[in-house]
């Protein structure tokens, strides 16, 4: 069995959950949740939520806003048992269903 070893300077009493109950993620230091990028629905206070290097706001990173955009304007395989989004062939990328 493998041993679990979690990082001891991490502060797991301080992270704040995202207001999205689906969701995994917690709130970054920009105020969006580093899972799923919504914005937090409750009030921060000032210290809650500690700095990280490795945040970057989606607004300062246009790869993340491209990504954003092809994330919603995907089209979805029409055989609802398959995972797969339609490719510019139109065809599915999983199974190979024409759209």
């Amino acid at each position: 069995m493998a041993e679990i070893i979690f990082d001891e300077n991490e502060d797991w009493e301080k992270r704040i959950l995202c207001s999205d109950e689906s969701c995994i993620g917690t709130i970054g230091s920009d105020g969006l949740c580093q899972e799923c990028g919504k914005p937090y629905d409750g009030k921060i206070s000032n210290g809650q939520i500690k700095n990280s290097d490795q945040v970057i706001a989606k607004e300062k990173n246009p790869v993340n806003a491209e990504m954003e955009d092809d994330w919603n304007n995907r089209v979805l395989c029409s055989d609802e048992s398959c995972i797969g989004v339609i490719g510019s062939d139109g065809k599915c990328k999983e199974c190979g269903k024409r759209l």
